[in-house]
């Protein structure tokens, strides 16, 4: 068990390092490759469509958020439409 976590930690850490080494034009190479990949899943997976119960749910968790959050995400919403 520790050995396997260990193992964890160590790949995570070597792929921030690997991440933090890359130049800029590595990773706008592998943003052009990976683009039609997550056009074809967007394809696949549509956009769920919420009941009348998951939209209330929604309202009352966003009721517990604090209400300068919830401003600031209304004019973010609002900005988009």
């Amino acid at each position: 068990m520790t050995l396997c976590l260990l193992y964890l930690i160590f790949v995570r850490l070597t792929g921030w390092i690997a991440l933090l080494t890359r130049s800029a034009a590595s990773k706008d190479a592998e943003l052009l490759v990976l683009r039609p990949e997550v056009a074809v899943l967007r394809r696949q997976n549509p956009k769920p469509r919420l009941t009348w119960v998951g939209h209330a749910v929604i309202s009352a968790l966003a009721r517990l958020l604090p209400t300068a959050l919830r401003a600031k995400e209304s004019q973010r919403i609002n900005a988009l439409v």
